[in-house]
């Protein structure tokens, strides 16, 4: 409900050079103000969760067919380099040479295999049998 000095003072506002009424009202502090907040911080909260609660996944690809089944296998993100995969997830079992400009190169590991762009991850793919 809007009272006398609610209304005094959005004409004391709209009175300033070069402002409008529709103006000083939107300025006006309120309860529409409190209930952009609490949305804006409800809807925050709610993306949050959804973000949190997402599990990862992995397409796996045997001969012909294509699945999609959930993975929570550690393995390296893109971008990271060669050393920190060395680092993070030792030695590999085998390493294949470069080919192709740029010249991409492979890792198996126990349970995934990285490919590389030069010196960076571009991919990790979850093995089929593990």
């Amino acid at each position: 409900m809007i009272d006398r000095y609610t209304t005094r003072r959005t004409i004391a506002r709209a009175m300033r050079p070069g402002r409008s009424i529709a103006a000083a009202r939107s300025s006006t502090p309120g309860r529409s103000n409190r209930l952009a907040l609490a949305l804006a911080l409800a809807l925050g909260a709610a993306l949050l969760l959804l973000y949190a609660g997402a599990a990862r996944s992995e397409t796996i690809a045997t001969g012909d067919t294509v699945s999609v089944r959930p993975s929570d296998l550690a393995r390296p993100s893109r971008g990271m380099t060669m050393h920190a995969v060395e680092a993070k997830f030792g030695a590999p079992q085998q390493r294949q040479a470069a080919v192709g400009e740029p010249p991409i190169s492979r890792w198996d590991y126990q349970g995934f295999t990285v490919f590389f762009e030069r010196d960076r991850v571009i991919h990790a793919v979850v093995d089929p049998g593990s």
